[in-house]
């Protein structure tokens, strides 16, 4: 893989089909924005595994020279989704699939429908018709399943292979198709013709709307129609954390966009002297710690949440963090997964807007659910915990809590940066990696994002492991565990350690990016 470089745009996405989608767009002289509607409808269908249109989405949106605005399109919880309700009906813990999962609002469309106004506004917003036609005929004509579908845990397929719908979506025989067989999704191609005509608003208050409530009343999930239908997507402004290499951005709660931050401005009053040595590897874990002990009280729905998360961001509490670490000796480390993977895109046009966007339905395909009439796949709300004194407790209008972080910089060099990163628990500190090694080390986009990386948690044992991809440096390996990291290492290219994108546009207009080629995406110019 190389790095892709151009003047008049790009867009990175996780499949070559949505990348390739987002890059006409850009070329037809549609904004950033337009490209990642584009991208994201094409991953929704090619990519239906980790995102879709029974998902939700958050966005960082930027016009050149303005502070970036987030779009938060988490859907809440059902009105009828009581804590209550789910502990009397035996359950201790949030379910993650089946119809009690699907409790909460898709809110991935309407996402592209406040999206879609915002490029309409500065001078973009090409009609619906033109991009969501890329992902329309994909469904109708055939997408090849991809390798990193074809992998999905066998445990997990076990889960969601008895609800309504999924076996005859997904599955061949009752077994998960080989990589590179063709599939359709007639009744999602009818689905996004059908929002492209009447306009994205029709899957909350219109005919598609109606079809989605029925179908979910029918199955049993919590969700009705009024709660479709007095949903709508939030503006907010997302939180930040200026550094030596520039202001950095992320997105706000019920994200874990605090802890993405928290992460890097821990890392940089390490003072690391070089890449991809023990001391880099060794400071980023330790600086993950401090960062997620610090945000998971502070993660949730903001009603939730007792404090403010930006304190963690400010300048003490990051000096304090970093005063924590010990150079040359893990602290412990216990953490429940936080699960909620998804796909990252990120665009920079011709003029300067960029845009830092996370798709996803929460746990691998969701809750399972494939609802008849549309063919849409429902995400699930296993974010949410079931314990009352929890910040991340569900409740009637509540927000899922997302692990979703995508980032974006202005650097003092005139430089902006948008990256993002997917992976549960591991999206922070993953693209906070991917950043060091591009922005504090100069290093290449593609060797950054190719170069081995880790997880903390994701191994056999989620709760403690340090999993690192083979191919790391054998010495780094050797003083990690010498150091008292619990090591685990994985094959190249494992889902542990997550999938990542980054492009960087020069004061000059020259971009430069890539998407991860541990999975099936690409960067495209427009």
């Amino acid at each position: 893989m190389e790095t892709l470089v151009g003047t008049r745009g790009m867009v990175a996405a996780p499949h070559r089909a949505a990348a390739e989608a987002g890059g006409e767009v850009l070329a037809a002289g549609g904004t950033a924005i337009d490209s990642v509607i584009a991208a994201a409808a094409v991953a929704a269908v090619a990519l239906p595994h980790l995102n879709g249109l029974g998902g939700d989405g958050v966005w960082l949106v930027a016009e050149a020279g303005r502070p970036p605005r987030a779009i938060v399109a988490a859907g809440p919880a059902a009105a009828a989704a009581g804590l209550a309700g789910y502990r009397d009906g035996g359950h201790d813990r949030m379910p993650t699939h089946g119809p009690l999962a699907a409790a909460t609002v898709a809110g991935t469309v309407g996402g592209w429908s406040l999206a879609h106004e915002i490029a309409g506004a500065i001078g973009g917003g090409l009609p619906l018709a033109d991009l969501l036609g890329p992902a329309i005929r994909l469904a109708k004509e055939g997408v090849a399943v991809t390798a990193d579908e074809a992998g999905v845990p066998a445990g997990r397929i076990a889960e969601v292979a008895g609800e309504p719908g999924f076996a005859a979506t997904f599955l061949v025989d009752g077994r998960p198709p080989e990589a590179g067989r063709m599939r359709r999704f007639p009744k999602l191609a009818d689905v996004l013709d059908h929002l492209a005509n009447a306009g994205l608003d029709d899957f909350y208050r219109g005919d598609v709307g109606h079809a989605l409530a029925q179908d979910l009343a029918r199955l049993g999930a919590p969700l009705a129609r009024a709660d479709l239908a007095a949903w709508r997507p939030r503006l907010a402004a997302p939180p930040t954390l200026a550094t030596l290499w520039g202001r950095l951005w992320s997105t706000p709660l019920p994200t874990r966009g605090v802890a993405a931050l928290a992460v890097l401005g821990v890392f940089e009053r390490l003072g690391v002297a070089r890449t991809d040595g023990f001391d880099f590897v060794h400071g980023l874990v330790e600086a993950t710690k401090q960062a997620l002990h610090g945000c998971d009280r502070l993660w949730g729905d903001p009603a939730a949440v007792a404090a403010d998360p930006a304190a963690i961001l400010e300048p003490a509490a990051i000096e304090a963090a970093a005063a924590r670490i010990d150079r040359r000796r893990p602290a412990p480390w216990s953490s429940a997964p936080a699960g909620g993977g998804g796909v990252w895109i990120g665009a920079i046009d011709r003029k300067g807007v960029a845009v830092s966007f996370v798709q996803s339905t929460f746990s691998v395909y969701g809750s399972g659910l494939v609802l008849p009439q549309t063919g849409v796949l429902w995400g699930d709300a296993a974010g949410f915990s079931l314990d009352p004194a929890s910040p991340r407790r569900l409740g009637p209008g509540r927000l899922p809590p997302l692990a979703a972080s995508p980032a974006m910089a202005r650097l003092a060099d005139g430089r902006t940066v948008v990256v993002g990163a997917t992976g549960d628990d591991g999206s922070p500190q993953t693209a906070a990696a991917v950043f060091a090694r591009v922005v504090a080390y100069g290093m290449d986009v593609a060797t950054a994002l190719a170069a081995p990386r880790w997880s903390l948690g994701g191994g056999a044992d989620e709760a403690a492991a340090l999993t690192i991809e083979d191919g790391l440096d054998a010495d780094v390996d050797v003083a990690l565990r010498r150091a008292g990291h619990p090591v685990e290492v994985v094959a190249a290219g494992d889902a542990a350690v997550g999938r990542a994108g980054l492009i960087v546009r020069r004061p000059d207009g020259r971009l430069a990016g890539a998407h991860d080629p541990r999975g099936d995406g690409a960067a495209a110019a427009g």
